[in-house]
């Protein structure tokens, strides 16, 4: 079987990932007020965790003959996370509040993978995309409860 649905997803989630991994370094850069020690050390985590997926996720589409997007105008063009021109005028809540809504479209699109490998047989892109998509929604559930905001995935 020739996976296309899954390469698909696969490369569509690289490109994501790059442009979520590039909204967390920039609400990184442009942090401000209360919160900023303990929230600019997390957003290295947060950066650490996209870029750890994105390589498995990657090399997991190189594994089944896919060949991963791997520009900054390829990741722009294929993504479909917002990112910006950054100002200082944002707050603190505005920026997680950015970074939960990515996050809550990756955990979306990781659910797209876990249909399409079902569909196409291949158990073991769908635990790559189920083990991420618990690990985005545990980091949607922390950055939620930092801005008050119940858990309701």
């Amino acid at each position: 079987m020739s996976k296309e649905k899954t390469k698909a997803v696969l490369n569509q989630s690289v490109a994501d990932l790059s442009k979520a991994a590039a909204l967390v370094h920039q609400v990184h850069w442009y942090l401000r007020g209360p919160g900023f020690m303990k929230l600019h050390p997390k957003m290295d985590e947060l950066m650490d965790g996209l870029n750890s997926h994105l390589d498995v996720l990657s090399e997991r589409l190189i594994t089944i003959g896919g060949s991963p997007v791997s520009t900054l105008k390829e990741f722009d063009e294929l993504s479909k996370i917002e990112l910006e021109t950054a100002t200082w005028d944002k707050t603190t809540e505005e920026r997680l509040t950015e970074v939960v809504k990515a996050y809550k479209y990756l955990s979306d699109l990781f659910q797209d993978g876990v249909h399409a490998t079902d569909e196409e047989d291949d158990d073991v892109t769908n635990g790559l995309f189920a083990d991420a998509k618990g690990d985005i929604e545990k980091t949607i559930w922390m950055l939620e409860s930092e801005l008050g905001v119940a858990p309701g995935l």
